[in-house]
């Protein structure tokens, strides 16, 4: 299993998606989730509407240091997947997903040969563009309501699969991590899991 972060490895709210987050987990050698928006010219780092202050794309990329961790990209605008590919060349960075965009900017994207997750939840029960798509990125907006027969048969049929873990929703993780070890893809990078909690879920999991 990949263990990601959630906008870095923050110890405390006010570090997520900030310089220090992201280098506690790079320099663990974890690949993070972010969120990505314009501001101006540029694609910073921010889940909000952007302030103009914010760390750019390509700074996160220099921080990496050519490590190619996974990057899972949350994408909140749409039309920016031309210069984030662009982006993403430059630094020779090709360990990444996006996922959570628009239907729209979704198709617009595989068009683009990116590599997408196709959205799959309580509230979305059918995946997206399957066929077209990298991966499924699997949330639980209220419970577990998947098993791991679900998830293997994603991942024999050639799928990535992504967790959001449940401390994500702020509830209660270790019965979710629990059913997740049972998985007969726990020792494979196309099983993964983003969390908050990336020493204790580094812990459980190895």
């Amino acid at each position: 299993m990949q263990i990601l972060s959630h906008r870095g490895y923050w110890l405390i709210p006010e570090e997520k998606n900030q310089e220090i987050a992201f280098r506690r987990s790079f320099d663990m050698n974890y690949g993070t989730e972010t969120d990505l928006r314009d501001s101006g010219s540029k694609i910073v780092i921010s889940h909000d509407k952007p302030r103009g202050d914010e760390m750019t794309f390509e700074e996160l990329l220099q921080i990496m240091d050519s490590r190619n961790l996974m990057l899972a990209l949350n994408i909140k605008a749409d039309g920016l997947i031309d210069d984030i590919l662009s982006i993403l060349k430059i630094y020779n960075h090709t360990n990444y997903f996006t996922f959570d965009m628009s239907i729209p900017d979704m198709i617009f994207q595989i068009k683009k040969n990116a590599n997408v997750f196709a959205p799959l939840s309580d509230i979305v029960f059918t995946p997206i563009l399957l066929e077209q798509s990298t991966g499924i990125w699997l949330d639980c907006f209220k419970s577990i309501w998947y098993t791991n027969e679900l998830i293997e048969d994603f991942i024999d049929c050639g799928k990535e699969v992504c967790i959001v873990s449940n401390d994500l929703h702020n509830r209660e993780h270790l019965e979710h991590w629990q059913l997740l070890k049972q998985n007969k893809f726990i020792n494979s990078d196309k099983l993964l899991i983003c969390t908050d909690k990336l020493e204790e879920a580094i812990k459980f999991f190895n």
